[in-house]
């Protein structure tokens, strides 16, 4: 197969990405754009944690559990049931990483 019928039928790639995973990479880019988001992240990347502890922890009010839902949907969290509380945790060890990364950014 030719690099343009490859290009034709996988579409355009930009330093390797296709275009649709452009939109997802900018879509999980778009979770980092809310300082709300951040904390919560910040907040459970030291541990699991029940939206009470999550709330408790950042002064809020429970208004957290919208951006909960969001960063679950986005695949960034975890959710598990205990009794009748949920315990949410990070995802994995990119979502620590990405924050680290960020961090070490601004910090040059």
């Amino acid at each position: 197969m030719t690099k343009r019928k490859y290009q034709e039928e996988k579409g355009a790639r930009i330093g390797g990405i296709n275009e649709d995973e452009l939109m997802d990479l900018a879509d999980l880019f778009k979770m980092f754009a809310d300082s709300t988001r951040i904390k919560i992240l910040v907040d459970l990347s030291q541990g699991e944690k029940s939206v009470s502890e999550i709330c408790e922890d950042l002064e809020m009010n429970q208004s957290a559990v919208y951006q909960l839902k969001i960063l679950r949907n986005a695949k960034l969290l975890c959710a598990r049931r205990e009794g009748k509380s949920m315990i949410y945790s990070l995802a994995d060890d990119h979502v620590s990483t990405i924050i680290a990364m960020g961090k070490d950014h601004i910090e040059e």
